[in-house]
């Protein structure tokens, strides 16, 4: 039997679908996106999506037979086999979109794949951790996500929870709820709108002087340049969040021991004085673990999903 040529990933998010066509070897071919229509329950989002596809693969004059299959991210809990109980942002509740899908194509293969798992598995397929097996990665946006690979395979727990870092519990005594209901989530440090909100309570329980005190929209950026321009408040405020990423780090290593920790998201912009920061508190906190896991930043950018889905199926 010849061997299938080509595979597509598909990376879903709440504004847009990047779709990846790639060969057998993993390369990319070509890429596109198109717009994520979330009307009626989001029941067009995966006929554009086959639409898309089908379009892409005749301009290459590929033929549907050539494709080995498709892997999809999903901005939600994905089970190990496909299900998506709930997800939110795309208002999907009991799907199956990986038979959906399949069905609009023609009955090839499609598995799915929670998306910051999905980001991880390409960022150990072909990104910062490529050629390693046991990988974390935390995705440090406007939120926290996060994605674990062990030997080279997702883990997407029983639930589909399996990766969501971003909840992991590092502080119960914070008064303040996260966006999931809970108190002290990782996810309320860590982020971009986690960082911002240290620095103005900062502001507000102490009399520390700060060039930070005369920025009305203060951002993360300004925060990170300020902590590397030497201004006390930012760099406590970025230390904070190291410490943080460090306990949480540190705790996943105790229970999955992965080889590299990639970071992420548009927080890892701000370069070596995070992965510095935060390696210095994992040693503090994984002191049993006498060979450390490294700390890298993310190579992939917004394709780390299309390289991971594409993985699921390669």
């Amino acid at each position: 039997m010849q061997k299938k040529k080509y595979v597509v990933g598909v990376d879903i998010g709440g504004t847009s679908v990047k779709n990846g066509l790639f060969d057998e070897n993993g390369t990319l071919i070509d890429k596109w996106e198109i717009p994520t229509r979330k009307e009626n329950g989001g029941d067009t989002i995966l006929k554009d999506v086959a639409e898309a596809i089908e379009a892409n693969l005749a301009a290459h004059d590929i033929k549907m037979s050539d494709v080995a299959g498709v892997g999809v991210g999903v901005p939600g809990p994905v089970q190990g086999d496909g299900f998506v109980p709930h997800c939110p942002n795309l208002g999907w509740r009991d799907y199956h979109p990986d038979r959906v899908l399949s069905a609009l194509l023609d009955g090839i293969e499609v598995k799915a794949g929670n998306d910051a798992n999905v980001a991880a598995l390409g960022e150990s397929f072909k990104g910062a951790a490529a050629g390693v097996d046991n990988v974390v990665m935390l995705t440090l946006g406007t939120g926290v996500g996060g994605g674990i690979i062990i030997g080279g395979k997702i883990v997407d727990g029983v639930h589909g929870a399996g990766g969501e870092l971003g909840h992991i519990v590092v502080n119960p005594e914070e008064p303040l709820a996260c966006n999931c209901g809970n108190h002290g989530c990782l996810e309320q440090y860590a982020s971009a709108t986690g960082v911002v909100r240290m620095a103005r309570r900062l502001m507000n329980s102490t009399d520390m002087g700060s060039s930070l005190r005369g920025i009305a929209d203060l951002t993360a950026k300004q925060v990170f340049d300020e902590a590397k321009a030497g201004d006390e408040l930012a760099a406590k405020a970025v230390d904070t969040l190291c410490m943080y990423l460090g306990l949480a780090s540190a705790n996943v290593a105790m229970t999955v021991d992965p080889d590299e920790f990639v970071i992420g998201g548009g927080v890892s912009r701000a370069g070596d004085i995070l992965t510095n920061g935060i390696s210095s508190y994992f040693e503090r906190f994984s002191h049993i673990i006498h060979k450390k896991a490294t700390f890298k930043l993310a190579t992939l950018g917004n394709d780390a999903g299309i390289y991971g889905a594409a993985k699921l199926i390669l």
